[in-house]
């Protein structure tokens, strides 16, 4: 095993378990840290030792960097004492509950040299890598708007609504496609299950340049959708991801033509984009090893996550003034 990429696992929970088997068939997962037996098993199964002292763990010198998958309430404390005991960080989104909280993280990390890097997956899944190469390169024409819908039954969190839950992977996507600032944010939502905590938010953002954008999100849905739709002024773009791969991406080409009394929009032709197949979180993972091996900056490094951290701030403080616009 390459010294340099010994890792160990922080959190082996839903979506740990996923990093673990990950980390374990790149050949560079060291040791799990958990107190669960359902984690001791998992990391029998790979042939890791599973501990519940953090503290051993970061001591070695021997482990070279963690990846932490615990609760989001704990992400910024665990990167700063990662950070000081002089690891390189992958942390799964958000980096940090505040901003304050980002900086102190992403300044530690400066100082100490160390790679840090946030978790949004999307950002490396396939499909949106085409679609975020099409766009940047005028396949649409000019980006006007973006529809984002996530919605699912699925888990219910109590230390985290749903915008906090499951926007950040739009807001990511969102602001990878736009080379302008978001301008400000409305939110919107209702509490069903758990008082204070929203189970449905649309959070609607618009930007310098006029784009707009509606992030939905819905853990209360009886039906599982990830789809986002973009519109531009010569095309439009649907990523499905619950779709197989060869019609995950659509593009349609359109035309608004002038007519006596009103517009006209015309249907052009409709094709799927090719794409190459993979799983998304195994090229996040490379690409979190290849930049501890290179020093290259990670491309979801700290101020991209605090990007999306100050929309996710807005549409709280919207939230809570009851849909107010919130300047960003």
């Amino acid at each position: 095993m390459n010294d340099r990429r010994n890792v160990a696992l922080l959190g082996c929970g839903g979506w740990g378990k996923r990093l673990a088997r990950n980390l374990a068939e790149l050949g560079v997962l060291a040791v799990v840290v958990d107190p669960s037996p359902d984690a001791a098993a998992l990391a029998a199964d790979l042939g890791v030792p599973c501990v519940d002292d953090r503290g051993s763990v970061f001591a070695d010198r021997g482990i070279t960097a963690a990846v932490i998958a615990t609760p989001a309430e704990t992400h910024a404390a665990l990167c700063l004492e990662a950070i000081a005991a002089g690891k390189h960080v992958y942390v799964e989104k958000p980096i940090a509950l505040t901003t304050a909280d980002a900086r102190a993280v992403a300044a530690a990390a400066d100082e100490a040299g160390r790679i840090l890097m946030v978790g949004h997956l999307l950002q490396y899944h396939q499909a949106f890598v085409a679609v975020r190469e099409l766009v940047k390169g005028g396949g649409i024409g000019t980006l006007q708007h973006v529809i984002s819908n996530r919605f699912s039954l699925g888990v219910i969190r109590n230390e985290e609504d749903v915008m906090w839950s499951f926007s950040p992977h739009d807001l990511s996507m969102l602001l990878s496609l736009t080379d302008t600032a978001a301008a400000r944010v409305r939110a919107t939502g209702a509490s069903f299950w758990q008082q204070g905590i929203s189970d449905v938010v649309t959070m609607h953002v618009e930007f310098a340049s006029g784009m707009i954008a509606e992030v939905r999100s819905n853990w209360a849905s009886p039906i599982k959708e990830q789809k986002l739709t973009l519109v531009g002024s010569q095309a439009m773009l649907v990523f499905d991801d619950t779709q197989q791969w060869d019609q995950k991406v659509k593009l349609l080409k359109y035309a608004i033509e002038p007519g006596g009394v009103r517009p006209r929009a015309v249907r052009g032709e409709e094709t799927y984009l090719p794409l190459d197949q993979g799983e998304p979180l195994r090229a996040e993972m490379q690409h979190f090893l290849d930049c501890i091996d290179t020093g290259k900056r990670p491309y979801t490094d700290a101020d991209e996550a605090m990007r999306v951290l100050s929309l996710l701030e807005a549409g709280k403080a919207s939230l809570e003034q009851d849909g107010a616009w919130i300047n960003v």
